[in-house]
């Protein structure tokens, strides 16, 4: 298979046209795709480029498509859909040789469709170069977030629900999530220093420089060769994006401490949380899905961090009802509409309710766990998405209940800091994922 039949595979793998078919994520369609097809590192490159960015760029390739289809895109069968968004988008996106561009996907269209799909994918490939149409503009459409969304392919309700937010920054969010996501590593000091670390990425010619927010981590120049070497650092460092590391820099657990992680996951934050208590003290961590917990017992001996693990519903009791601890962090499941610059399908998947239904999980969580902290204890509540259902609603709403109140947050992290004094890291903006973050304390 060539480049371009592999970016269509995925693309198809991603949105499959059978009702039915399972759908897969970006990054597991690549692996198996380009594995089964052996392609060669500079093919697998342009692969990665046009189904990503066709998956990414999906609504706004259809805005260029629909004058020359009309009415035919309603009836186009899907595959060869997929066939004009891959080749618009190498025709707009990249350093194309348009005449070879045309050339090869005419020929893929060959491959899946009939003589009269050839020739209307000839047809309307040929049109757009002959026309050139300009990019999206404002005087286009009705309103500007509708522009932005089209512009920036994203649902318009995602890009209503950002300027809500971040009122200042909606156009710069749009923008950024449509660039590559920041690389980050985490340093575990119980194997190693950030400053050796850091000169074992400089040592092989990767950028690296030390994080303005969290100590303990360090921005990457090269995410592939971070995610190759995190296997052979055998604990000493892993990957987690500067934003994730955020909630135990605000958590901030000591030597002698009991500190209870909630929604554990694969461990990082875990990790990180064990590092900084320096081997003295008790973490126990929650976890719902056992395959996580097996990830999470494994990657912790390795790290070196002790640690109980309670496999679990976070918002049910699962612990002894006197059980206290000093300090508490509930890394609740979210609808994840920070990371969208991480996943190219994800933008596609997210629902308008997610933030409504997913708060009802979120504020169980909080209420039961909550019941765990100790009196002049702490709770950090976070959420990697910045729907505001899912953040201030949900801590808002638990403050007007319970015995807490917000605690301080860390100088350095002032300049997201929200009217409230919660952490509001915007999404995209210079590669961070967007994140909610919360430091509460209970009163004595």
């Amino acid at each position: 298979m060539t480049a371009r039949e592999v970016a269509l595979a995925v693309v198809r793998d991603v949105f499959p046209a059978a009702p039915g078919t399972p759908e897969r994520g970006a990054q597991e369609a690549l692996d198996y795709r380009t594995r089964k097809a052996g392609l060669e590192p500079r093919d697998r490159a342009f692969a990665t480029e046009l189904a990503y960015g066709s998956i990414k760029m999906r609504r706004t390739l259809d805005w260029y498509l629909a004058p020359f289809l009309g009415d035919r895109a309603t009836t186009l069968p899907a595959v060869i859909a997929e066939v004009l968004r891959l080749a618009i988008y190498e025709l707009v996106f990249t350093r194309a040789d348009e005449h070879a561009t045309v050339f090869e996907f005419v020929n893929l269209a060959k491959k899946h469709g009939h003589k009269g799909l050839v020739g209307l994918t000839n047809a309307v490939l040929r049109s757009f170069l002959r026309d050139r149409p300009t990019e999206p503009a404002p005087d286009d459409f009705e309103d500007l977030d509708e522009y932005l969304a089209v512009a920036y392919s994203l649902p318009t309700w995602i890009v209503r629900q950002w300027r809500a937010t971040f009122p200042d920054k909606v156009a710069e969010i749009c923008a950024s999530v449509n660039d590559p996501a920041q690389a980050a590593v985490t340093v575990n000091t119980l194997r190693a220093t950030v400053a050796g670390v850091e000169e074992t990425f400089a040592a092989a010619g990767v950028s690296v420089a030390r994080s303005p927010y969290v100590e303990t981590t360090l921005i990457v120049g090269d995410a592939a060769y971070a995610r190759a070497g995190e296997r052979a650092a055998v604990g000493a460092w892993f990957s987690q994006s500067e934003s994730s590391a955020m909630p135990v820099a605000i958590l901030n657990p000591q030597p002698a401490e009991h500190v209870l992680d909630v929604a554990s996951g694969r461990g990082n934050k875990a990790i990180q949380i064990g590092a900084r208590m320096e081997g003295d003290g008790t973490l126990l961590c929650i976890e719902r899905d056992e395959r996580k917990a097996e990830v999470l017992k494994n990657r912790l001996a390795e790290a070196g961090v002790a640690a109980g693990i309670v496999i679990g519903d976070a918002a049910t009791e699962l612990l002894e009802p006197a059980q206290r601890f000093d300090r508490v962090l509930v890394d609740a499941p979210c609808s994840g509409l920070g990371i969208l610059g991480r996943h190219p399908e994800a933008r596609w998947r997210k629902r308008p309710d997610d933030g409504a239904r997913l708060a009802e999980a979120q504020s169980a969580i909080l209420e039961r766990q909550s019941a765990h902290v100790h009196e002049g204890g702490t709770l950090v509540y976070a959420v990697c998405t910045t729907d505001p259902r899912e953040g201030a609603e949900v801590v808002g709403g638990f403050l007007r209940t319970h015995d807490f109140t917000r605690g301080l947050i860390p100088a350095s992290l002032e300049p997201f800091l929200t009217g409230e004094g919660d952490v509001l890291v915007p999404p995209g903006i210079d590669g961070r994922d967007g994140f909610y973050i919360a430091r509460l304390e209970r009163r004595t």
